[in-house]
């Protein structure tokens, strides 16, 4: 029988974010999750129907803890849609994803699993092309320079920038991050 008691769920659940990037999917057990939260043993598995239902409810968990506040979202909405504002937004996302270390290298994990699991692909596959159609209509409803290429093409580089920064953070400084960034939006959105 699966407990449904949310607050402990999205204990375990944290538990095992923070397993996954520091054991790796091989790593995470039920056991190895309860440890991290400090539950007892079984709990857990009194939670989730499988390894499978932890997996993919772990990299639900990350999406949702990386979504921007309301109030990041109203500001964002409100500033001046142009060039700066894009490079001061795509700065935010940067350090928001990068400062949820285990969160992302969490989903590095799941989606090197999801190589051999075809459900948690199609489960990440969904999310990841949802996360995209949302930033789609953002830019799109933002009035931002730049169209759905150049969202994409910085989704795709940015994503690797914090991957840089989070496993080999001495390769780039901050500011080097910083300009970097900069330097994406403006060459992406040039023709605007």
């Amino acid at each position: 029988m699966v407990r449904r008691n949310d607050e402990r769920r999205a204990a375990l659940v944290d538990a095992a974010i923070e397993v996954l990037a520091r054991e790796g999917a091989r790593g995470l057990t039920f056991r190895a999750v309860d440890t991290e939260a400090a539950v007892p043993t079984g709990t857990a598995s009194n939670y989730f129907g499988n390894r499978d239902d932890l997996l993919t409810q772990a990299g639900a968990r990350v999406y949702e803890r990386l979504t921007p506040g309301d109030a990041e979202i109203e500001r964002q909405r409100t500033a001046e849609p142009d060039k700066e504002t894009y490079v001061e937004l795509m700065r935010e996302v940067v350090g928001r994803v990068s400062g949820f270390r285990t969160g992302y290298l969490a989903l590095l994990e799941l989606r090197l699993e999801a190589t051999r699991r075809p459900e948690l692909r199609a489960v990440l596959t969904g999310r990841v092309q949802d996360d995209l159609a949302a930033n789609l209509a953002y830019h799109e409803s933002s009035g931002l320079p730049g169209d759905a290429t150049a969202v994409k093409l910085l989704y795709l580089a940015l994503n690797w920038l914090i991957l840089e920064q989070l496993t080999l953070p001495d390769v780039l400084s901050e500011a080097e991050r910083d300009r970097l960034v900069e330097a994406a939006v403006q060459r992406v959105i040039i023709n605007d």
